[in-house]
């Protein structure tokens, strides 16, 4: 970038080149910042040691512990690749087979990401929500806003099982239950067309249709051709040669919006695709509440015996395992 070559590239290389400059400035900045307040805790725990303060030991060991949690951060923070991780997240949960059992376990989850959430400082904003008819929650879809929140959560994407003795059932049966959980990054609701003089081709012509003699005697007529895509758009209803233009330009920006609205769309559909029947055989982790605890990712086979630790949001040992088996 120093280069005075580089400034004279095509616009797209230099935006490119310079979002991650900035990007990557901004890591090497934090993990130099966390290397110099390492070494301050170093020597202030040497001189703590040799004058017997144990007062400035205990600061020392707190700053310690921040330090470890702000590595662990950015370590974490280096197993993303995809673009939307930086990007909030969207989360629906819906119950699957179980009935009663599996709305109820809608609720326990939603408590369970509300509490990582929590614990995280991330802000979580329910935009639908529907109760079930006797307990639970038959599908609920909420908003999680908060740094790298889809990176980290993208890994619940999937069904979740739950097996447990039902309090639903006055037999006291155990039941096995689903719910499924969708993640999506969250998007610009209103997409920018911005077009570019360069990627569009003008042709003027005369008009052919009805408007008059002098429509049918001048170049008023104004075809555009979008380069990049290849659409093509033509206006010939008006006399003047730059409402023509205006006209088409805005058929070519509508043309557009469709087609970046089909884009996003076809990544929904292909998040979809490896979100499985909400049934048996297709979880991606099981929960067991009886007859023994423990939680177990199926795509991972990390295996947690503190159930109620799990349940309370702490979720981040099956977070960093998937994320490390998807490097």
């Amino acid at each position: 970038m120093a280069e005075g070559k580089f400034w004279q590239k095509e616009k797209e290389e230099v935006s490119r080149v310079s979002q991650q400059h900035v990007a990557l400035k901004e890591k090497i900045d934090q993990w130099k910042k966390l290397y110099q307040e390492t070494e301050d805790a170093r020597l202030l725990a040497e001189m703590a040691i040799e004058e017997g303060d144990q007062s400035t030991l205990q600061e020392v060991q707190k700053d310690i512990s921040r330090i470890a949690e702000e590595i662990k951060r950015l370590d974490v923070q280096l197993l993303f690749s995809d673009p939307d991780d930086k990007r909030n997240a969207i989360i629906a949960i819906n119950a699957g087979a179980g009935g009663t059992e599996a709305q109820d376990w809608v609720q326990m989850l939603l408590r369970m990401y509300t509490r990582w959430c929590e614990s995280k400082k991330f802000s979580v904003d329910v935009i639908d929500y529907l109760e079930g008819e006797e307990a639970g929650i038959k599908n609920v879809t909420f908003t999680v806003t908060g740094p790298w929140a889809y990176g980290l959560l993208k890994s619940e994407h999937g069904i979740h099982r739950m097996v447990r003795v039902s309090p639903f059932d006055a037999t006291g049966r155990r039941h096995t239950t689903f719910a499924s959980v969708s993640i999506y990054p969250e998007v610009d609701v209103d997409i920018k067309i911005e077009i570019d003089e360069k990627d569009i081709r003008l042709d003027t012509f005369r008009a052919s249709g009805p408007g008059g003699q002098h429509v049918n005697k001048t170049s008023s007529a104004v075809r555009i051709t979008h380069i990049p895509t290849g659409i093509v758009v033509q206006c010939q209803n008006e006399k003047s040669q730059h409402r023509n233009r205006d006209m088409a330009l805005k058929v070519l920006k509508a043309r557009l919006y469709e087609l970046e609205k089909n884009k996003l769309e076809e990544k929904k559909q292909e998040i979809h695709k490896t979100q499985k029947e909400i049934a048996w055989g297709s979880q991606i982790r099981s929960y067991v509440f009886n007859p023994y605890r423990l939680v177990k990712d199926h795509r991972t086979n990390v295996e947690v015996g503190n159930l109620e630790k799990v349940m309370d949001g702490d979720i981040d040992t099956f977070i960093d395992a998937f994320l490390r088996t998807k490097k």
